[in-house]
């Protein structure tokens, strides 16, 4: 039988990528639904090719302008709004597998509805596990769920374990690190005195990987790897101490494992997502994703270096807030999407991310987060902490 799929977040690049993935096995995959925030336009392309059951918008008046598009089509696929039915297209009977590719704490409710349905979920949205990892890890272990890890690095590790053991959030036999990869983004060799002039452009300039704007800059802070140490400790069971970051920029290694016994098992690939996606939807089959042969001639050189804790503060602030527990990553994280969002908007410098983010892991106190409940509440007040360090810097010109 096929396999149904609801895909949320269909309209960015893990979205693209997956649906890429999907049209090349119409025999082993089907859409129940599609979601897409604000782009009812590509929304209602997609539904045109793949015909899902439902599809969900961001708005009731997206939501109109889709379906009235949807119907003059004759496409009857039904059309929702709202986080409520992004829960619920989650969480249905209708669909087998999930991918979660929200961007940012906007995911977290829909990827936990789905965890605690008993879904098999493919895991693109790392908030789910920074914001709420100890929820959301009980709720895949309660309900039966599967998760398998949708970001290159992440998946790259899934690889590197023993067959069909996966993350199953206590550490492996044997392993002693993991080794999470990173390019080192734009500015990797770039003098830190001047990131203060760099623009949103130049930080969405990924040497490598093409993806959406408030990740590229995450990539270039290295709060991206910073998040990813914190989704790692989730997944694998490991602590802080035992997962480095690597700086690789030609990213043909997309991370590695290191075992007791000296052993270094490396995932290797052409630096293109569909890869990953290919390997969770299809597992533990493997199928053709479109990817590129690795040429390993061509590529010639791979190089390693450590990262430059002057020039990516951030990835020390999630290594932080890591090791303080709580609710110190969902901090973090709120507080990096407010001035990342500053900074595409023009209204901050670059260097100005780390400064509000480590300003407002300092002013909060950081509790247990034992439930949703706590976790939304401190995502909030870091929101509104960052909003006020804003102003701040306003005044001051920064």
């Amino acid at each position: 039988m096929k396999q149904r799929i609801t895909l949320l977040g269909s309209t960015g690049s893990i979205g693209h990528s997956t649906l890429d993935v999907i049209g090349r096995h119409p025999d082993r995959f089907s859409l129940h639904a599609l979601s897409a925030h604000r782009n009812w336009e590509k929304l209602a392309e997609q539904c045109a090719r793949f015909r899902p059951a439902v599809a969900v918008t961001g708005s009731a008046e997206t939501a109109r302008l889709l379906e009235h598009r949807l119907r003059a089509e004759g496409i009857a696929t039904q059309v929702e709004h709202g986080p409520a039915a992004l829960e619920r297209i989650a969480a249905a009977d209708a669909c087998d597998a999930v991918v979660a590719a929200v961007v940012g704490a906007a995911g977290l409710p829909s990827a936990l509805a789905a965890a605690r349905a008993g879904k098999r979920i493919l895991l693109a949205n790392k908030e789910a596990l920074v914001m709420s990892g100890a929820l959301f890890i009980a709720a895949v272990r309660d309900s039966g769920a599967v998760l398998l890890p949708l970001d290159s690095e992440h998946n790259a590790i899934y690889q590197c374990l023993p067959l069909q053991a996966g993350p199953q959030h206590t550490p492996h036999a044997g392993v002693e690190r993991i080794i999470l990869t990173a390019s080192g983004g734009p500015f990797r060799t770039r003098d830190p005195a001047t990131l203060a002039d760099v623009t949103p452009d130049e930080a969405c300039a990924h040497p490598n990987w093409v993806m959406g704007r408030k990740i590229s800059v995450d990539s270039a802070t290295m709060m991206n790897k910073g998040l990813e140490v914190i989704e790692a400790h989730w997944l694998f069971g490991l602590p802080a101490s035992r997962i480095e970051v690597l700086i690789h920029p030609q990213s043909v290694i997309h991370s590695m494992v290191a075992y007791a016994d000296g052993s270094v098992l490396a995932q290797l690939g052409n630096p293109d997502m569909r890869t990953p996606i290919a390997h969770a939807l299809a597992y533990p089959e493997r199928i053709v994703s479109g990817v590129a042969p690795l040429d390993l001639a061509a590529i010639a050189t791979l190089t390693f270096e450590k990262p430059d804790a002057a020039r990516f503060p951030c990835l020390g602030l999630a290594f932080a807030a890591l090791e303080q527990g709580g609710t110190a990553s969902a901090a973090l994280n709120a507080a990096n999407e407010i001035a990342v969002d500053a900074f595409l908007s023009r209204r901050i410098g670059f260097a100005a991310i780390a400064a509000i983010v480590d300003a407002v892991l300092s002013a909060m106190p950081h509790g247990a987060a034992a439930t949703l409940d706590d976790v939304l509440a401190a995502d909030g007040t870091a929101r509104r902490l960052a909003t006020q360090e804003l102003e701040r810097h306003a005044r001051q010109g920064g």
